[in-house]
C-alpha cells in the first residue's frame, strides 16, 4: 500500500478539520498592515491582497473542498453502483435504457455540462455536490455494469435465481464482495475528480462564493497578483496537488492489487 499517500491524505484531513482548533485566527480578519505579506513566523503561508492570513484560510477552504470531493464521489459511486447492478440483473429494456441514458450523458463534455448547470443556479456547497455528482456517475455505472454481467453469468448466481432467492440477498451477499474493490477504486478516482472540478469552477468564478472559501476560490484570488505574491496561488495549488496525487496513487495501488487477485 502507498503509505506515503495515505499519510499525506490523513495529514491534509487533520490540517483542514482539526487545525482551526489550534490555529484560531479568523480567516476573514482584514489586516491593512499585512497586505500581501510574505510567509513568516507571524503568517506561516503569508497573506492575500486583503491582509487575510492564508494559513487559516487554507484550513477553512480545505473543509469545503474535501467535503465537496468526498460527498460528490460518494453519491456518484452509489448511483453508479445501483444503476450498474440493476442493469445487469434486470437486463432487457432496462439495460437498453441504461445504455441510452449513459451515452446521452457522455455525449456532452463534462466541463461544459458543469458550466451549463452552474450558470442556472446559485452555487453553494450542496448545489456543487449535486451538480458534480450528476456529471460524474457514468463511468462508474458502466464499469459496474460490465463487471455485474460477468458475475451474473457465473453458475452459482444462476442457481440462486432458479431457486428464487431474493434479489437483495443476492446483491449484498454475492455481488457486493466481488464489486467492493472496483467500487473503492472508482470512489478514490471520483474524489480527486470532484475536487478538481470544484477547483476549476471556483477558479472561473462559478463555484464557491464569498464569504465561503475553497482551495479553488483562494487559488483564483491569487491569479491577479501572482507576479508579486507567488504564495497566494502556490499554497492552495499545492494542497490540491497533494490530495489529487495521493488519491490517484492510492487508486493505482488498489487497481494493481485487484489485477493481481484476478490473475491468481
Amino acid at each position: 500500500m502507498p503509505f506515503f499517500s495515505i499519510a499525506a491524505l490523513v495529514g491534509v484531513i487533520i490540517f483542514s478539520f482539526f487545525g482551526p482548533f489550534f490555529y484560531t485566527l479568523d480567516p476573514l480578519l482584514l489586516d491593512s498592515k499585512a497586505i500581501l505579506a510574505e510567509p513568516s513566523l507571524s503568517h506561516w503561508f503569508g497573506t492575500d491582497r486583503l491582509g487575510r492570513d492564508l494559513f487559516v484560510r487554507l484550513m477553512e477552504g480545505g473543509q469545503v473542498s474535501l467535503l465537496i470531493g468526498f460527498a460528490s464521489a460518494l453519491i456518484s459511486t452509489l448511483v453508479g453502483l445501483l444503476y450498474g447492478v440493476s442493469a445487469a440483473l434486470l437486463r432487457g429494456g432496462y439495460d437498453k435504457l441504461f445504455i441510452v441514458v449513459v451515452d446521452l450523458f457522455l455525449t456532452f463534455p463534462t466541463l461544459f455540462l458543469l458550466l451549463t448547470l452552474v450558470s442556472y443556479v446559485n452555487a453553494s456547497i450542496w448545489v456543487l455536490v449535486l451538480i458534480i455528482s450528476i456529471t460524474g456517475w457514468m463511468g462508474t455505472a458502466r464499469l459496474i455494469r460490465s463487471e455485474s454481467f460477468a458475475i451474473a453469468s457465473k453458475p452459482y448466481i444462476r442457481i440462486l435465481h432458479i431457486a428464487k432467492v431474493h434479489p437483495l440477498k443476492i446483491i449484498f451477499k454475492y455481488y457486493a464482495p466481488l464489486l467492493a474493490p472496483i467500487v473503492l477504486v472508482s470512489f478514490t478516482f471520483g474524489v480527486g475528480g470532484a475536487i478538481l472540478a470544484e477547483s476549476g469552477l471556483s477558479f472561473l468564478g462559478l463555484g464557491i462564493v464569498a464569504p465561503q472559501m475553497s482551495w479553488g476560490s483562494i487559488l483564483s484570488g491569487g491569479k491577479e497578483v501572482i507576479d508579486i505574491a507567488w504564495w497566494v496561488s502556490f499554497f492552495p495549488g499545492l494542497m490540491i496537488f497533494i490530495v489529487t496525487f495521493s488519491l490517484m496513487n492510492l487508486s493505482n495501488a488498489l487497481q494493481g492489487r485487484l489485477n493481481q487477485k484476478e490473475m491468481r
